[in-house]
């Protein structure tokens, strides 16, 4: 029999501890792994992007949100070929977007817009987010200058206009004919060229003209819408009233089909100084009979072409004059006039004229030399003549006068000034 070992006492406590520490399990191969330990730092990493990227979705969304810095509404100019950069520090110059540019540049790359973005005139309005600035350039919403073109003017002077005005640029090829721009209130960006303004008054010219050629009353003795314009143009220039209108182009139509001259003192003017518009001084009696293709007192019928660019109103008036039998017109005294059917009558409304101007105006003085015409072509949109009011005309043989004129009329000129 073997021996067995001697049994030493121990404590309880003792007893229950093991005699030999077991040795700690062993790692395994699979998660030893370099793929393992590559696709966990993935999936940290993506796990970090997530967090960052929900971070700047929350301060993005923010950012595009806010109300701006802006306390009233306010224009803005981006210049042509402005890039990313030179477009947020227009903004930021401006007070439009905060002092941080970047975030402006995040938020144009995070809205892909930053191939859209367009150079021009911009109203921002008071507090506007980013999101509305960015959206506003975006679309292009550049500010609209409204600019008017006053009945009446002639090419000359509407070119002039608009070679005054800073809002257009370039410059005028060709001088337009005259009657083949509208009249109109227009609306145009700034930077727009002087050249496509001049265009689009003749694109509207020729509509408005063809659809009231279209419609025009079927009595009229004018052949062609040209013959339409001079007229108008004529129409144009002797009233701006638009009650008066259809009833001078009627005076101006009767004449015609009774053969008489127009004899209107705007034509004069039109022969003596063209595309000028304005003579500066009143008609002189020697100008009256003086030869020119435009001067209605000495041609018979139409001048060769328009005096001025007329409007819609007198356009449509003309294609569609009034259902009289007028054959004179004088000014009342009111900014008005008198039509007549003869001329006895209108002799008569001259005569009350008179009384009136030398009421008031008992210190007009005759001219010593070269009496001038006392000739005021109706009250004009455009006019801002000369102080007084008379009748034009000459004396009544074969073919009596639009309105009589007479000597110790006061100055007064009829086309506008």
């Amino acid at each position: 029999m073997s021996e067995r070992p001697p049994i030493s006492p121990r404590s309880p406590r003792a007893a229950l501890e093991p005699e030999q520490v077991p040795p700690p399990p062993k790692r395994s191969d699979v998660a030893r792994s370099p793929l393992v330990v590559f696709g966990n730092a993935v999936i940290t990493l993506i796990i970090l992007l997530m967090l960052a990227t929900g971070g700047l979705y929350i301060y993005g969304r923010q950012a595009l949100e806010a109300p701006g810095p802006l306390q009233d509404d306010k224009v803005v100019n981006i210049p042509a070929r402005s890039g990313k950069g030179d477009i947020a520090e227009v903004l930021q110059r401006e007070g439009v977007i905060d002092a941080n540019r970047w975030v402006f540049l995040g938020a144009v790359f995070a809205l892909k817009a930053a191939q859209d973005l367009k150079p021009g005139e911009y109203l921002f309005q008071k507090n506007a987010n980013l999101r509305d600035v960015i959206g506003t350039i975006v679309d292009g919403k550049v500010v609209q200058h409204s600019i008017t073109i006053p009945e009446g003017l002639t090419s000359e002077q509407i070119v002039a206009r608009l070679s005054d005005n800073d809002i257009f640029t370039g410059s005028i090829k060709e001088m337009p004919r005259e009657g083949t721009l509208l009249p109109e209130t227009y609306k145009f960006p700034r930077g727009t060229p002087r050249e496509q303004v001049i265009q689009r008054m003749q694109r509207e010219q020729k509509r408005v003209l063809t659809e009231i050629w279209e419609r025009r009353n079927p009595d009229v003795l004018v052949k062609t819408p040209e013959q339409l314009v001079t007229l108008a143009s004529i129409v144009e220039k002797e009233t701006g009233r638009a009650d008066e209108r259809s009833r001078v182009a009627a005076v101006f139509a009767n004449r015609l089909r009774q053969k008489m001259k127009l004899q209107s003192d705007p034509t004069i003017i039109y022969g003596l100084v063209g595309g000028k518009g304005t003579l500066g001084r009143p008609i002189k009696r020697s100008e009256i009979a003086q030869p020119s293709p435009y001067n209605t007192y000495v041609v018979d019928g139409l001048p060769p072409g328009p005096i001025a660019n007329p409007g819609r109103a007198s356009l449509e008036a003309t294609a569609n004059p009034a259902r009289t039998r007028d054959l004179f017109f004088v000014a009342d005294g009111s900014g008005s006039h008198i039509f007549t059917e003869t001329y006895d009558a209108h002799q008569k409304n001259v005569a009350k004229l008179r009384a009136i101007e030398k009421a008031t105006q008992n210190d007009t003085v005759e001219p010593a030399e070269d009496q001038p015409s006392a000739s005021p072509a109706a009250s004009d949109s455009n006019a801002n003549s000369a102080a007084g009011t008379s009748a034009t005309g000459t004396t009544p043989p074969r073919s009596a006068p639009a309105r009589q004129r007479t000597r110790n009329a006061p100055a007064r000129q009829g086309a506008a000034q």
